[in-house]
């Protein structure tokens, strides 16, 4: 027996979620289908709102409603430094932290040559026009992820940027906290020994 082609077309939409299999997708257009009409159609008004009223700023590339973002529009914020990162999520996830108050800068991806992605498929130059243009940054932290694709984006950014006197740093990886030595991989360790700090 198949599904009515409502639900069948809705399973489908929820399969193109990453992560989500036939299984999950199936229990989830059930809820749907169990949801009160006011809860179905909120949830749609808020999938249609975030794809119509969302865009990438025009100075750094994260996700906003308002052009320039707020991040980019505070004067409060430290003007010398500029954080960048792969994507959008990344600046919630740092900003939350409290520790980091300067720019930011969303790249939208890393270098990857196997799936033909090179710095023109990325937010580069436009981070290169930011320097450019203003003079007060002293430091870009390229905080990629600990891949050999975030590894390579780093060192490529880190070449491009060094000529024009301006320090680069990447964010220090090693062992999380709690967890135990005998259980990290080489690379972990290997990080963990090269980004030890004085205590």
């Amino acid at each position: 027996m198949q599904y009515p082609d409502p639900i069948a077309k809705l399973i489908d939409s929820y399969m193109k979620l990453p992560g989500i299999g036939n299984k999950t997708a199936t229990r989830l257009a059930f809820y749907t289908i169990d949801m009160n009409k006011d809860d179905v159609e909120a949830f749609a008004k808020s999938l249609t709102a975030a794809k119509n009223d969302l865009h990438y700023c025009t100075i750094c590339g994260n996700i906003t409603d308002e052009d320039p973002c707020e991040i980019c529009r505070d004067k409060g914020r430290d003007q010398s430094t500029i954080l960048v990162v792969e994507q959008a999520k990344d600046v919630m996830s740092i900003d939350r932290t409290n520790e980091y108050h300067g720019l930011y800068h969303v790249l939208h991806g890393v270098l990857s040559p196997i799936e033909g992605r090179g710095p023109e498929d990325l937010n580069i130059e436009n981070l290169i026009k930011r320097l450019q243009e203003n003079e007060a940054v002293k430091e870009i932290i390229v905080a990629t992820n600990a891949t050999p694709e975030g590894e390579a984006t780093a060192q490529y950014l880190a070449r491009l940027i060094k000529p024009a006197r301006i320090k680069v740093t990447r964010l220090a990886h090693g062992l999380a906290v709690g967890s135990d030595i005998e259980y990290a991989d080489e690379m972990t360790l290997l990080k963990a020994v090269e980004g030890r700090t004085e205590i």
